[in-house]
């Protein structure tokens, strides 16, 4: 994601916050059109009046596009007790979720949630707040702006930490309710449409890193953390270390994955990660792996908007219409709960095509 540092300074005799960024016209654009920001020639940065700027309106035009560093901004005052800090709350809490030993993943998304919070209300101090508040940010900003339940649900469970842990404010965390779940169906591949992509590649490193998602149930991060001494080809185990949830676990592999292992290291002799970038001892970046999907993707004739999670998803399902217990494919795939698991019996296309429809009787 883009970023953008916002700091405090003086221009024209007057306070101004400053958008300091790498020239990109899509977010000259943002700030031009929803934030109305001015270009400075002496300063050579875009600039709003402090009286002109709104956190919250920031936060606002900018999601999903650039995060905001707002760590140059000052502290409001002490004599101001309405204004909320947000950026000590937000340091507060991101020490403590580093203390509990939250993955940076889901750090970031918990601080970026509760940023996104307390601008709302930045007006008001964080120690009134209550549920009611939290109603009433949900309808008016993230129903009003269509936003997903998955994105709902990041800001109610940082808010039951954030408010139970940090502030044991008037919030009544067991009161705040997840919203109800979607229900959608995974996406999935036939077996020619997988056979089509991992042959689409000619480059040896790019067939083996798509196939080795297929061949284990692997997620991007999974393949990428990989290690060459996570490959035993003696018991016939891929290992898979810290993975989400801070969970190992293990995978069989077959001889013709093994073989296929060996043909690509013998090409690349790789020394630390098993899938290295262009430097000796440099982890092969996630982007670059998309990259390489989208490619086979295209070769393979495939117009359908899949992602490589498409591809794990295609691996439990195949298993499952092959035969496989449930139970073992949660295992396989690294699955807290059998729940998770359970979304693939909706699309299997042997359990389905067994029901027969009563128009065949008319």
């Amino acid at each position: 994601m883009k970023n953008i540092a916002i700091k405090v300074d003086r221009h024209h005799n007057e306070e101004v916050i400053c958008f300091i960024f790498e020239k990109d016209i899509q977010l000259i654009g943002i700030l031009k059109t929803k934030l109305n920001a001015h270009w400075s020639a002496t300063k050579k940065c875009w600039y709003l009046p402090i009286s002109q700027f709104s956190l919250y309106q920031a936060f606002e035009a900018f999601k999903s596009i650039a995060w905001l560093d707002i760590k140059n901004l000052p502290h409001t005052s002490n004599k101001d007790e309405t204004q909320i800090d947000i950026r000590q709350e937000k340091e507060r809490f991101e020490k403590w979720l580093k203390f509990k030993r939250y993955s940076p993943n889901t750090i970031k998304t918990y601080t970026d949630a509760l940023v996104v919070f307390l601008s709302y209300f930045n007006h008001k101090p964080v120690s009134e707040l209550t549920n009611d508040d939290v109603v009433l940010f949900v309808n008016q900003y993230i129903l009003k702006h269509k936003y997903s339940f998955s994105y709902q649900n990041q800001i109610v469970n940082a808010l039951k930490l954030y408010f139970r842990e940090i502030r044991k404010s008037k919030i009544e965390v067991e009161g705040l309710q997840r919203p109800r779940r979607e229900h959608k169906l995974p996406n999935v591949l036939s077996k020619e449409e997988i056979k089509a992509i991992l042959e689409a590649p000619t480059n040896i490193k790019h067939r083996t890193m798509l196939s080795l998602i297929y061949a284990c149930g692997l997620r991007r991060s999974e393949l990428l953390n990989l290690k060459i001494d996570d490959v035993d080809s003696k018991r016939h185990m891929l290992i898979i270390r810290n993975s989400k949830g801070y969970k190992d676990r293990q995978v069989p592999i077959s001889d013709k994955t093994i073989e296929m292992l060996r043909t690509y290291y013998k090409a690349y002799k790789p020394q630390k990660w098993l899938f290295e970038g262009d430097q000796i001892n440099e982890q092969y970046s996630a982007t670059s792996l998309q990259k390489v999907f989208k490619t086979a993707l295209h070769k393979a004739g495939i117009k359908k908007n899949a992602t490589l999670h498409w591809i794990r998803h295609s691996y439990a399902t195949h298993l499952l219409e092959a035969g496989t217990d449930l139970r073992y494919i949660q295992e396989l795939l690294g699955h807290k709960s059998s729940k998770t698991t359970e979304i693939y019996t909706h699309v299997t296309e042997k359990s389905l095509q067994k029901i027969k429809s009563p128009f065949d009787d008319l």
